[in-house]
């Protein structure tokens, strides 16, 4: 496995971007592990509608990065008290969305320091029930990305300040607010101990699952410019970070186990001109050539059915089902 320590930057445009680059980029055979911190930002899920996730008045306030990425999820709020842990490797079917293998190094480290981590839900680390850590993935060809938060000791008034998290997502966990909900992990530790000592801790852990010494991999002056390139044309944009929602005359949402799904479309003569879809499910790919897909088709259950049919419903939208997603498009 290589190992990149991306202590290089801070900036979450150029994090992201680095991410998406080695994926797509190095040696697709290799194993990677990138560790990598973000000065204060929000990491917004890859099918979610920006604005109704942050209070922009605060972001903009507070200088506050907002920055869109691959994977699906939920919004996340990053600081200099968080670290970053991204595996990327050949995908198997047991990998897709079960985060047991890519949190394991987390919760062996944590169990080292006296700490007990459990995995909980669709994709969060708790500990005492309370969160410090969520997980997300993006497919890409053969291999798989999986990379997740963790709360060291971040600023939690900010992040709850920051965020706009929906009422119904709070009722789902059956929590009054999002500061009761999460938690630092520095808070739990019995010895204080830095946050560059919690970083080799993860790596000891990994390399001891691996049964081998990491490679350390750093990124040469090529490598670098190509990912200042795909930084500017991806994650530096209006388009990716916040984008438009289309005109719409139908808006269904609905909750689900598996996520939050919200629909626009709208709808003319009986048949679909236009079609939107957010939410904090956990989808592995993009979704452009589905709504594309549903421009033309006519508005009725069972041709929707049909076309859903078509389609591995799990990459697109993680663990709702054909019915729940139908329930929704059809606002039933």
């Amino acid at each position: 496995m290589l190992y990149i320590d991306n202590s290089i930057s801070t900036d979450p445009h150029f994090n992201l971007a680095a991410e998406e680059y080695v994926l797509k980029n190095l040696d697709p055979e290799e194993e990677y592990l990138l560790l990598w911190q973000n000065e204060p930002s929000i990491i917004i899920g890859r099918h979610q509608n920006t604005l109704a996730e942050i209070n922009l008045d605060y972001v903009r306030e507070n200088k506050i990065h907002v920055v869109r990425r691959l994977s699906g999820g939920g919004a996340v709020y990053h600081d200099l008290g968080n670290l970053n842990f991204t595996f990327i490797k050949k995908a198997v079917q047991s990998d897709l969305l079960d985060f047991k293998s890519f949190t394991e190094p987390v919760i062996r480290a944590l169990a080292k320091l006296g700490v007990k981590a459990e995995l909980k839900g669709r994709n969060d680390l708790t500990i005492d029930g309370r969160k410090f850590s969520g997980n997300a993935q993006y497919l890409y060809k053969n291999n798989i990305l999986s990379h997740g938060t963790l709360l060291f000791d971040s600023d939690l008034t900010r992040l709850q300040k920051a965020l706009k998290v929906q009422k119904d997502k709070i009722e789902s966990k059956g929590v009054k607010s999002v500061r009761s909900r999460v938690t630092n992990i520095k808070e739990h530790l019995k010895e204080d101990i830095t946050i560059e000592e919690f970083k080799k801790a993860i790596r000891d852990a990994v390399a001891e699952i691996q049964g081998e010494n990491f490679v350390q991999y750093e990124f040469t002056e090529e490598d670098l410019k190509k990912i200042r390139t795909l930084m500017e044309k991806r994650f530096l944009t209006w388009d990716w970070n916040y984008g438009q929602s289309p005109a719409c005359n139908i808006r269904n949402s609905k909750r689900f186990d598996g996520g939050k799904v919200e629909v626009l479309l709208e709808v003319d003569k009986g048949h679909i001109v236009n079609g939107k879809i957010y939410g904090d499910f956990l989808g592995l790919v993009s979704l452009a050539d589905f709504e594309e897909g549903l421009k033309g088709l006519r508005y009725e259950e069972d041709v929707i059915r049909d076309y859903l049919k078509k389609h591995d419903l799990q990459k697109l939208f993680g663990n709702i089902g054909q019915e729940e997603l139908l329930s929704c498009l059809m606002g039933r």
